[in-house]
């Protein structure tokens, strides 16, 4: 089945909330990940990311706001993800506020962190100049002597504590999975609440991110690496998209950014809709964000356990569903239950073919054949009482497949036509689930 291929040594960064724990993190890893608000319960999923420090590289996670005991919804399920990520961790940085204080929590979490039996690195953070390291002194209530000051949004003495992690962390040092391209990248997107959480952890089966019956649990986006028959996967889990007139909440609409730039990033987005709503006006405009950005995609409908037998039975039901959403008329569909695991697995073989076709490279000579049969078969119209020439096609670009063809007329050739050609490269080579570009250049001077 599925194996995780994170091998390296994982550092824990826990704490209550609002201490500091995502900017920490984005300080260490050396770019913004994290979300980072000055609002608590922010961070509610494990984040994980690669670090290096003096030629030593290890995983690092960021958790959510700790809360010991609480009967809220989201601080129990992110009571539940610091935990695992304790389990998890070679080691763990218990962060601290100076500027609040020892706080109950802070007691309760060293407790906690006391049975786990792991070890620990005590650091205190806002701790901006060396004359307020005097606001350290009451965390020695905790029973512990040596603590590490800190201002991670200043990078006060970070060094200092890389340097420390790095010492503590197990002998055995593992490389970092290398930038392999044969690595296939998978953005999971769709509305809040459609059930893209639950599908990754399907796969993964196990609960690494949150699932929720309140729409907007995932704020961020996850990337787990897994291996399955040989092959590996980046599954990245990204925040639901919701209209922008829904969007009140500043870090929101940052989530929202966040995802569309994982799309951007991505080989091969999961389009996921809910199968009790069918394709939206949201989902929709989704449809043509992944298009805009040239993109293999498969689009998913969840929750078909849910849909009553005599719609589930209708035949078509993928046309239909193409047909509301133009932009990926391409796409395949899949008709999935994340919560049973109906046809999940199935997903790969998907994945496996949109991916073969988004990386395809076709021949100069197939191209140039197909293009005098259909040249010689349905020609473009006259331009302007002129004839419109193609005079050759080849395909410089993969990722996704570029086709240029040359002509003798750039504004000679009608928007109509050219789908006309999209269509017929997609038949003939059979490039279901990529987008394709076509692209039209003035003859080459001889």
């Amino acid at each position: 089945m599925f194996t995780n291929t994170n091998k390296m040594p994982l550092v824990a960064i826990v704490g209550r909330p609002n201490v500091g724990k995502s900017t920490l993190f984005n300080r260490i890893i050396g770019w913004q990940k994290a979300i980072v608000e000055e609002t608590p319960g922010v961070t509610r999923d494990r984040i994980y990311a690669v670090a290096e420090w003096s030629g030593v590289t290890f995983r690092i996670v960021d958790t959510g706001g700790f809360e010991p005991v609480s009967e809220d919804l989201y601080l129990s399920l992110i009571r539940n993800q610091v935990q695992k990520a304790v389990e998890e961790a070679d080691l763990i940085l218990f962060l601290l506020d100076a500027k609040t204080g020892l706080m109950p929590q802070d007691i309760e979490i060293s407790k906690l962190l006391r049975k786990a039996r792991k070890p620990v690195l005590y650091v205190v953070n806002k701790v901006d100049h060396e004359k307020q390291e005097t606001n350290t002194m009451e965390m020695h209530a905790l029973g512990i002597e040596t603590f590490i000051p800190i201002s991670s949004l200043h990078g006060r003495r970070i060094n200092e504590l890389l340097d420390v992690i790095v010492e503590k962390l197990p002998e055995a040092k593992y490389e970092a999975e290398s930038q392999d391209e044969s690595i296939i990248k998978v953005a999971v997107t769709g509305k809040p609440n459609v059930g893209k959480s639950t599908f990754v952890n399907r796969i993964l089966g196990e609960e690494r991110m949150l699932t929720c019956p309140i729409p907007g649990t995932t704020r961020d986006s996850i990337d787990t690496l897994i291996e399955r028959d040989g092959k590996k996967y980046i599954f990245i889990d990204t925040a639901g998209i919701r209209k922008k007139s829904k969007v009140a909440l500043p870090v929101e609409r940052y989530s929202i950014l966040r995802a569309i730039k994982t799309i951007e990033r991505a080989d091969i987005v999961l389009l996921m809709l809910d199968a009790s709503e069918g394709p939206t006006h949201q989902d929709a405009r989704l449809a043509e964000l992944i298009n805009e950005r040239n993109k293999g995609c498969v689009i998913l409908v969840n929750k078909w356990d849910l849909v009553p037998k005599e719609i589930a039975q209708k035949k078509g039901i993928q046309d239909i569903i193409r047909s509301k959403l133009k932009a990926l008329d391409f796409a395949p569909v899949m008709l999935i239950s994340a919560l049973t695991g109906k046809r999940v697995i199935k997903v790969f073989d998907y994945i496996d073919l949109v991916h073969k076709n988004f990386s395809c490279r076709i021949s100069t000579k197939s191209l140039n054949k197909l293009l005098e049969n259909i040249l010689r078969t349905n020609p473009p119209h006259l331009y302007k009482g002129a004839e419109i020439k193609f005079y050759y096609i080849s395909q410089p670009l993969t990722k996704p497949p570029t086709f240029v063809i040359f002509t003798n007329s750039l504004k000679g050739v009608q928007e109509s036509y050219k789908r006309y050609l999209e269509n017929r490269l997609r038949e003939e080579f059979e490039l279901q689930g990529t987008a394709i570009k076509v692209i039209f250049r003035g003859r080459r001077k001889s």
